[in-house]
């Protein structure tokens, strides 16, 4: 398996959004060993200082010619970028990891979440381009990812719950400034969406095919399949956006292969890497985005059986995970960390 050296040069390319933010927080809250960080945005951004280490690293741009001595690079500036730029830098000898969606279904880039399919990084020896799955996609399998381990997922049913941040900075600054006209009393920006976002909820904003199902709703039947390497698994997904700021909320039933009990599903949960029980019955409380904004775990509660599904073999669940963090800029850089030399 290929190794980074001690001390990697990394770069962050979209280092300016939510996402590439995000990125360099984490990068300093892990302390990731590195050489040297370089940043790169779109030309508007180029010379603006973002903080990191104590001090501050000037934003570079792409335009100015194929850097140099960069040994992995984080991805996160839209499909387009991604398809023209990670290849040049998997040419140079970088490894690249890219949180767009436009090498999630090429078969020579593996598809990973660390908790879910750590093996497909094992066959990696040289620079490569490893995609980071969809958002929702990665929320639903941290949790779910463990009973199919133990029990065997069949059927998987899933209502997505969206935050903005999913559709970057700019639909948080949306949302935000429709409150604030809704509380001055003025029109509302609705560029983002064309619609009013605030107290609303809508399907989910990506491309509905002749099927009736959106793009957000097919990737997380054929993200989920690759990851598990299973054809049959059952997948049925609904995703709409609400009106929150970060992290997205998930409702999702299964049906296994066999019998199960709830007390066995809350044991595979609490020992599951990545994951974090909240399931008060009593209190009423239970996963919420604002609970899981800024944390690392995907939050699982309303743990109960599924009575619709005869044998005991159905199991209802409701998951919180922080789409900016596990959703994208944490995952990518769990899998930059597989790399790493042993300390």
């Amino acid at each position: 398996m290929l190794r980074l050296p001690h001390s990697p040069t990394v770069a962050i390319i979209g280092a300016t959004g939510a996402v590439g933010r995000e990125m360099i927080s984490i990068l300093e809250q892990r302390a990731f060993p590195m050489k040297a960080l370089r940043l790169f945005a779109s030309p508007r951004s180029v010379g603006t200082r973002i903080p990191f280490g104590g001090t501050s690293i000037a934003v570079e741009a792409l335009e100015h010619g194929m850097p140099e001595g960069i040994d992995l690079v984080l991805f996160s500036a839209g499909k387009g970028i991604s398809k023209e730029w990670a290849p040049k830098f998997r040419e140079a000898g970088a490894l690249v990891i890219d949180n767009s969606s436009a090498f999630r279904a090429d078969a020579e880039c593996p598809l990973v979440v660390p908790e879910v399919n750590p093996q497909a990084l094992s066959s990696i020896h040289h620079a490569a381009i490893i995609a980071n799955p969809n958002c929702s996609t990665i929320v639903a399998l941290v949790a779910v990812t463990p009973l199919h381990r133990a029990i065997g997922v069949e059927r998987m049913v899933v209502a997505t719950y969206q935050a903005s941040s999913g559709a970057g900075a700019s639909a948080m600054a949306e949302l935000e400034s429709q409150a604030h006209a809704f509380a001055a009393g003025t029109a509302m920006d609705t560029t983002i969406f064309g619609r009013q976002y605030l107290f609303n909820v809508f399907s989910h904003n990506s491309a509905v095919g002749d099927d009736g199902y959106n793009e957000e709703e097919r990737k997380l039947l054929t993200e989920t399949r690759r990851m598990w390497e299973s054809d049959t698994v059952r997948i049925s997904a609904t995703c709409v956006r609400v009106p929150t700021l970060r992290a997205h909320a998930e409702a999702i039933h299964l049906e296994f292969a066999r019998a199960t009990s709830e007390a066995e599903v809350r044991a595979l949960l609490a020992k599951a890497p990545g994951v974090r029980i909240v399931d008060d019955r009593s209190a009423n409380r239970f996963p919420e985005p604002l609970d899981a904004a800024g944390g690392d775990d995907v939050l699982v509660g309303r743990i109960r059986m599924d009575q619709s599904i005869a044998g005991n073999r159905g199991v209802a669940l409701f998951v919180c995970g922080d789409q900016i963090r596990k959703g994208a800029a944490l995952n990518a850089i769990q899998i930059a960390e597989q790399f790493l030399p042993a300390r």
